[in-house]
């Protein structure tokens, strides 16, 4: 397992069960280190949210920004 994913999934961890606590939660996909983009599906309640994408990017994208410097964009697949 390569730094950045040991990175990815620390912060993954640490907004997890805040997601969770709404009845979603979030599944890593794929991390492209060329393009930094990290591919994440979002599973229950977060499915059919419709502030999902904000969560997505001004949650676990900021965060995944700040934390990880190898990470520009996440994405929902």
């Amino acid at each position: 397992m390569s730094t950045f994913r040991k990175e990815i999934d620390a912060v993954l961890e640490s907004i997890r069960p805040a997601i969770q606590a709404d009845g979603g939660d979030v599944e890593f996909v794929k991390f492209d280190e060329e393009k930094g983009l990290v591919q994440l599906r979002l599973l229950g309640a977060c499915e059919s949210c419709p502030i999902s994408m904000r969560t997505l990017k001004e949650g676990i994208e900021k965060r995944m920004r700040e934390q990880v410097a190898a990470v520009r964009e996440v994405q929902a697949v």
